[in-house]
Parts: C-alpha cells; structure tokens; sequence
C-alpha cells in the first residue's frame, strides 16, 4: 500500500474506480484472456479498494494498486481451477504473454479503454448484448443503469451480460486486434455504446444528482479517439459533435439549486460556444462524405437548437425534417418523443400527440412527461395532471421527480 494522499470523498473514490476499471480489466485480460475471470478478478479489486482505500487514504498509483490486487485475485483463480482440473495442463496457460507488467500499471489510457470496447463488441454477441458488455466493463454503469438505456427490465440486462461474459470464454476471446472484416460492426456498436454512456452522464436515470460529468468527459474522450483512429467513417465525426453541442450546453442545465432547467428556459449565454463552434465544424466536415448516419443526423438537431439565439426563433420545421429522417434511418422511442415534440411545436399539440402515440411503452416516463406538456397546450388538465403523475412515479431521478413535482403542482393548483 502507497501512503495515502488524504482524505477522498465517495464520490472521489467512485471517479477513480470508474476511470481505472477498463485499464485494470484491459490489462488483465491482455494477459489472461478468460474475459469472465478478468472481469471478476477485477471487481474484487473493486471490493478491496472500497474496503481499504476510505481507511488507508487513495494510494498515489491506484491503478497499480488495483492491478496488483486483481493480479492476485487472477493467480488465486487460475490455481483454484489448476488443482481442480489438471495442474500441469493448466499452468502452460498461465504463462504469461509479452505484453506489459500488469503490476507496473503501464497500460495505454483511452487507447485501452477504445480497445477493451472493441473486444466487448465481438460479433459472436448480439448488438444489445455488445453494448451491455461494453457498457459494464468500459463505462462502469451498473445493471439498471444499462436496463434503463435499452428501457428493459432489469433482469433482463442482467442475463445479457452473463451470457455475454460466457459467450467471449466459450469463443475463448483473446485481447487482440479483430480481423479487419469485423471492424465495421465492431465500432458501430462501440459508438451507441459510447452514446449511452454519455447520456447516462447527462441526464442519470436514478439517484440524487441530475448529472455525472465524469462519465460525459470518459464519452467525450473516447468518441474523439474514434475519430483519430477511423477518421474516414462520417459517423464517427458525428458521433463526436453531437456530443460536443449537447456538453455546450451543460453548463445552463441546472439551477442553483441542482434542478433541471428546460431547453426552452435554459440561459444561452452560458452555453460553450467553443464546444459548439467544434461540434458545428466537425458536422460540416462529415455531412458532405455521402453517408448520414444516425448521430450525424442528432448532431444536425443539436447544431439547429445550438445556433438559434432563442427558444422561440427556433427551426422547428428543420427539426422536424431532421427528426423524420432520424425515425427512419434509427427509429427508437426517444426519435418519437423528439418528433412528437418538433411536431407540436410546428403544426399543434394535437399532431404532437399523434406522434407520440408511437410510443407504446407504458414504462417510458419521458413519453408520459412530453404528453402532460402537451395536453396541457391543448387545455385539458386532468390529462396533463395524470400523465406528468405517471412520470413522476417511473423515473428514478430525484431531480427529474422534483420537475415533473413542480409542474404537477402548477397543473393541479387553481386557474
């Protein structure tokens, strides 16, 4: 153990697990393979650090500090199963590979966590499977935080991931780079991989705080090391501006009271304009190359809210354009709700709630929020009343249940 460097908070604590986590797991599995073991070994070391780090203080290597331990974890492991199978046999696999020392900490940054998602992304997965993993190993978000990203019920992320772990061991899935065949696949479901993680540290889905600026600057970085590494794929470029323009506007997001401050509400001054200005250029750049995909088109519909000078000079009827485009090429529920708000706000609540029909999941609450905003519009508050309470009880997040409380509150207060 490092002496330690003071005092950390929790949430400190949680910074460093989450940005060591791919790295440890990264160089385990460089030189263990046996994706499954790494990513247990991994999480003890997880445990040990929550267990010894608030009382020995944060050591001043951590990442060397949890290779150490995982290692050990690792070695333990590997003789467990040595004794229970066969030692000899088992101790050719455990010779180690040329890669780097696992103890020494000396792994490659953002370089291993692209690389370590590419692995989760293995083609013998399904693409829901793919970014699960990925977002496990990678992001660190925990299983109803994925659960709420694909809108699925927890248990049933939780089998995704299992099968997905036993899938790479059975395929005997080694850290390396894939076949350049694979790629293509590969990376497109690292970039929904790296949007959900983004939006997870935009807007959590459970929990006190609204949003986790770590994870969004983890997102930020590994779309951008897309970028360096397949500059010749457009979505990429994409990818990374929609991120760029939607950061731009963290800063206006939350009042002084850590509570969500509406698009249309939100103070634009306080919005980057050097995040918006790369974003802008980067889509400018990627649009003309022929293909559009998805996050070209999201970027597109950021870039239009980014350089309106206010909420009501809007081009709604370019985001509407840009919106079908999206329900066409991605269609999702979270494409609808965007449409159906574009919608309104073009040709009435009334078209908006038609659009919105499409969205059938009962247990999406952003659907139930967007249709209370909209009956309201069209004067029925009873209806807006009950659906921004079915909101209110489906979100986890306590700052989003204090808004939809609010409007609750205005919607059922007299006249």
């Amino acid at each position: 153990m490092t002496a330690p460097t003071g005092d950390a908070s929790a949430g400190a604590y949680e910074d460093v697990w989450r940005r060591e986590l791919p790295h440890v797991l990264a160089a385990l599995t460089r030189r263990y393979g046996h994706f499954d073991d790494c990513e247990d070994a991994t999480q003890q070391a997880l445990m040990a650090a929550a267990d010894r780090w608030p009382a020995d203080g944060l050591p001043t290597d951590p990442r060397g500090w949890l290779l150490r331990v995982a290692s050990r974890r690792m070695i333990d492991q590997q003789r467990q199963e040595m004794s229970r199978r066969a030692r000899e046999e088992r101790a050719a696999q455990l010779d180690v590979r040329p890669d780097p020392d696992p103890t020494t900490g000396a792994t490659t940054d953002v370089d291993d966590t692209l690389a370590l998602m590419i692995l989760c992304c293995h083609p013998s997965l399904t693409r829901a499977s793919q970014v699960a993993l990925a977002l496990r190993a990678v992001g660190g978000l925990t299983t109803r935080q994925i659960a709420d990203g694909f809108a699925v019920p927890e248990a049933t992320t939780a089998q995704r991931i299992s099968r997905a772990k036993a899938t790479l061991t059975r395929e005997g899935v080694r850290f390396r780079p894939p076949p350049v065949a694979e790629l293509p696949g590969r990376v497109l479901a690292v970039r929904h991989a790296v949007s959900m993680m983004f939006t997870q540290g935009h807007l959590r889905t459970e929990g006190a705080d609204a949003t986790d600026s770590a994870l969004r600057e983890t997102a930020i970085g590994l779309a951008r090391t897309l970028v360096t590494a397949l500059p010749g794929d457009p979505d990429n470029a994409g990818l990374l501006a929609l991120l760029l323009l939607t950061e731009a506007r963290s800063g206006a997001r939350l009042d002084a009271a850590g509570d969500l401050v509406p698009l249309e509400d939100q103070d634009r001054s306080a919005w980057d304009r050097g995040l918006v200005a790369e974003g802008v250029a980067l889509l400018e750049d990627a649009l003309p190359r022929g293909y559009v995909g998805p996050f070209q088109v999201q970027a597109a519909i950021a870039a239009v809210h980014a350089e309106a000078p206010s909420a009501e000079q809007t081009d709604w009827e370019q985001i509407v354009v840009l919106y079908r485009m999206l329900d066409e090429i991605a269609p999702s529920a979270a494409a609808s709700i965007g449409l159906a708000t574009a919608t309104a706000e073009v040709d009435g609540p009334a078209a908006g709630l038609a659009v919105l029909d499409d969205v059938t999941d009962p247990r999406n609450h952003r659907a139930h929020a967007v249709r209370g905003h909209l009956l309201l519009r069209l004067g029925d508050r009873d209806g807006a009343l009950a659906s921004f309470e079915a909101a209110a009880r489906l979100t986890r997040s306590i700052p989003e249940q204090r808004y939809l409380n609010r409007c609750i509150a205005e919607v059922g207060s007299p006249g």
